[in-house]
This record gives structure tokens, sequence and C-alpha cells, in this order.
């Protein structure tokens, strides 16, 4: 759409905020980690395969459901989906007792600190927000790239093959390169959106110069064109309102930019307002994601839906946090795009992805009184093809058709918990957890097979993001655990 012209920025406020950002860092942030770190290894070359025999839930109106159904991929791409193909030079991966579907889309994770993972506690002084605060402001570009690394492996176990990792913990440059080595390094695709440092004050602009100046050299950390960049934005409120001079420098740079923004608005149910706010401020609009929406009036849905907004609703940390609930079925309603995200296993403990789409369905259900309300179908469309659509990815992931990357998962129907195959859709929702998932590919290699994860060394990362952890919890004076 047509931009305003664009105010000078002020360098002296840019460089305020970077040289803050600096004394707010610890003294050892200059301590790079090295390129490639223990427990990381090569990402698996894309290569020939043919899905052989499984259940295939492709998740398009068009091809649907194909019992017994093959796919093939090659080169990173699907080739074709069918049964019976014939494809000589492919290896062979046994789909019999396996749903196959598109890789799950995460919408919203601050990734960096699952080195958090359940430490939001039962005070004021130990929640979410006192302890990421704390913790963040602690954290050297090792340490991000320690809780990044650490979230990207989750991911993949859980079968998410798309992440946003909302990053609002960049306190440097080196601070944002860590956790984008960390993306690149695990194969995932992902958007990654630069965030504010925890800690700075509202009156501070980020620092616009260095998310510049990552967009100026993406290619550098795109890794072939998996990661793509957007803004982590505060928006008009923060806690308390932003001075708009900051909200509106930092939208409209992202706006010159084209890249997508995101920001957490309304985010509990006494948040009344907020989504109005940023529609009379034209802060809305289809590059702008909106994240909790708790508070969303039917007024301001209806505005979110003129405005082509999408939204990410995180049942799990809405509810753990006392948010309220997400209003999933009353965006649905209004034809507002949705996407469902983990946002923090500081809250949720973990990501299990399937298990926040079964807390979508019910809530749903719950809410309506009624059984029926929201279909397995739905909630899984929510976590596949209506995820992509709402990260604008929608042309190459979410969904298995020929022509698109191959993004797929096989869920095993052969453990204890999982047991008679019924419906599919049912037992993914209902009944699937992580461990069930025993492939998971991204854009056409194999990341985790045999529920094993070939591309991290999982022994290590979790030795070496415990080892992160007791360090920075010592750097930040925080007392250690009983």
């Amino acid at each position: 759409m047509p931009q305003k012209a664009r105010a000078p920025r002020s360098r002296r406020r840019v460089a305020t905020s970077a040289a803050a950002n600096k004394i707010a860092s610890p003294a050892s942030e200059k301590k790079i980690a090295p390129r490639r770190d223990r427990g990381a290894r090569e990402l698996p070359s894309r290569g020939e395969f043919l899905v052989r025999d499984a259940f295939v839930m492709t998740m398009d109106p068009d091809l649907g459901d194909l019992p017994g159904g093959d796919v093939h991929v090659k080169n990173g791409e699907i080739i074709a989906i069918g049964q019976k193909i014939k494809a000589p030079r492919a290896a062979i991966l046994d789909g019999s007792g396996m749903i196959a579907l598109p890789g799950l889309v995460e919408t919203h994770w601050h990734m960096w600190n699952t080195l958090l993972r359940s430490f939001s506690g039962d005070t004021p002084a130990r929640g979410y927000f006192p302890t990421s605060e704390a913790f963040g402001q602690a954290m050297t570009p090792g340490d991000m790239y320690q809780g990044t690394r650490l979230a990207a492996a989750e991911a993949l176990y859980s079968g998410i093959t798309t992440v946003h990792d909302y990053c609002h913990n960049v306190r440097s440059h080196q601070h944002a390169e860590a956790s984008l080595r960390a993306l690149r390094e695990s194969g995932l695709r992902a958007r990654w959106s630069y965030g504010w440092a925890q800690g700075q004050p509202n009156t501070q602009i980020i620092d616009l110069d260095d998310l510049e100046r990552l967009h100026r050299n993406w290619t550098k950390y795109s890794n072939e064109g998996l990661i793509s960049l957007g803004l982590g934005w505060r928006g008009m409120f923060r806690f308390t309102p932003m001075p708009p001079e900051v909200a509106r420098e930092e939208f409209e740079t992202a706006r010159r930019l084209g890249i997508p923004i995101s920001v957490h608005v309304g985010g509990r149910e006494s948040a009344t307002g907020q989504i109005e706010a940023h529609a009379r401020e034209n802060f809305l609009g289809k590059d702008v994601q909106l994240l909790h929406a708790v508070s969303a009036s039917p007024a301001e849905i209806q505005m979110v839906a003129a405005a082509g907004s999408p939204v990410s609703v995180s049942p799990g940390s809405e509810l753990r946090i006392g948010y309220g609930f997400p209003k999933t079925g009353e965006f649905l309603s209004a034809g507002v795009t949705v996407g469902v995200s983990v946002d923090t296993t500081a809250l949720t403990g973990n990501a299990n992805f399937l298990g926040a789409l079964k807390l979508v369905r019910d809530i749903e259900n719950a809410k309506s009184h009624n059984e029926f309300q929201m279909s397995a179908r739905s909630a899984l469309e929510l976590g596949t093809i209506a995820g992509a659509r709402s990260l604008g990815i929608d042309d190459r992931a979410g969904s298995l058709a020929p022509g698109k990357r191959a993004d797929l998962i096989m869920v095993s129907t052969r453990h204890v918990n999982m047991g008679v195959f019924t419906d599919p859709a049912n037992l993914l929702v209902e009944a699937a957890e992580a461990a069930n998932v025993d492939t998971v590919m991204v854009d056409g290699r194999l990341l985790k097979r045999g529920g094993e994860l070939t591309a991290l060394a999982v022994d290590e990362v979790i030795e070496d993001a415990n080892t992160t952890f007791d360090a920075v919890r010592k750097r930040a004076s925080w007392p250690a655990l009983a």
C-alpha cells in the first residue's frame, strides 16, 4: 500500500539505543560462540524419497486424504502424490502404520527463553515477566544460541517444520547472529522477528540501523531462503503506553523495508481497546500479525477482519498465565486467518504442538457447550495450512501437493497411546504426542527419522543447555534451585 514520506530518523536516538543495549549486556558478550558448536551436525542433503503406503492427509481440499498413499519427493520438492508411484531411484520411507501429513506450522515462539522451561514460579516475584527480564539481561550471544537451539531441537522432535521465532532479546548484532545461527543449523523453516532487548525502556527505539544491516545482508542468514526476517514490534502498549514517536518509527521502518510485523496486543481480557487504538493509527494490515488478542471485542474483531491482519493464538500460555480464553472461533467466524503458537515453554512446559491444537479444539467446544463446535480436522488446519497462510508461506508449505516444498511428517500409530487406528484426524489431535512423530522432513531433508533427530545431537544439546542455564542464573544473581 502507498506509504507516507518517511521523516529522517533521529541518529541520536538510535545510537543511544545501541549503546544502552551494549551496556546492559554482559561483559562477556564479545566471546562469540564457534561457528559450529558441539551437538550440531551438517544438515542432511536433499535426496529423492518415496513415502510408501501411508495414510496421507494432504490438507489440500482438492487432493484430500489418501489411504495407502505415496508421496514422491525429489530435491526438496513434492513431485507426485498417489498410489503405487514408480520411482526406482528413490529411497523408500515405509509408511505402513503411519499417518503422513504436512509439517506443523508454529506462528509465535520466544525461542531463546526455552532455557527457562517451566521456570515461571508461583509468586509474582518469580512469574514469567520478572524471570525472563532478569535472565534476558544476563544472556550472552552464546546463551541465546543455546536457548534457541534447544527450542529448535524440540520443534523438530514435535513435528514442527516451521517456526516463528519472535526474538525479544536482541541485545546486540552478535546476539541476533547467534540466534539465527541456531535456526540455520537446525534446518527449520522459520520467520525470525527482530525484537527489543529485555529491560529496554519504552522510550528507547530499537537499533533500527542493525535491523537494516541484517535486512541488507539477509542472504547470509536465510539458509537458502528457509529463514525470513520480520519485526517483533512492541506496538502502542508495553505494560504502559509506548511513546507514539517510538512506536511509529519502528513500525514505519519495517513497512519501508517490506518485512512483516508482529505485535502482542490485547493480551489479557482486561486490555480492552488496544486493537481499536492500533486500528485508528493504521497499525493493522495483512503484514501485521496480532498475537493473543484475547481482549478483542466484536467490533475489534471486525476491524481485524477488514484490515486483513492474521491472528496467532497461544492456548497453553494464555491459560497458564491467566490471560483468558483465546477467541479462535470468533476470529474464524469473521473470516480472520488464525494460526497457533507455542509462545514460551517457560509457561507451557513443552512444545507439543499437537497438544496445543487439542487445547484449541477443546476450548472452543467448552465455550460453546457443544461437542461438535470445532472438528479435529479444523484444528489440524490451524496447525498446518492456516498457519502457513498466516505467515504468508502457503504457496510452499502447510499442505502436501505437487510443486510444494517437501515439509512433511509421519506419525506412527503403533505406540501404546495410539493403539487402534480409527479416525486419523481425531487420533492426531486427541491422542498423539511428540514421541509418536517418527519422521520429520523439511525442504526435502530428513531431520528426524525413526524417532531420532539427525542434524542435532540431542544429549549434547540438553547438556549444553543445562550448563548454560546454570551460568546465566549465577550471572543474573538468581537464587539457586532448592
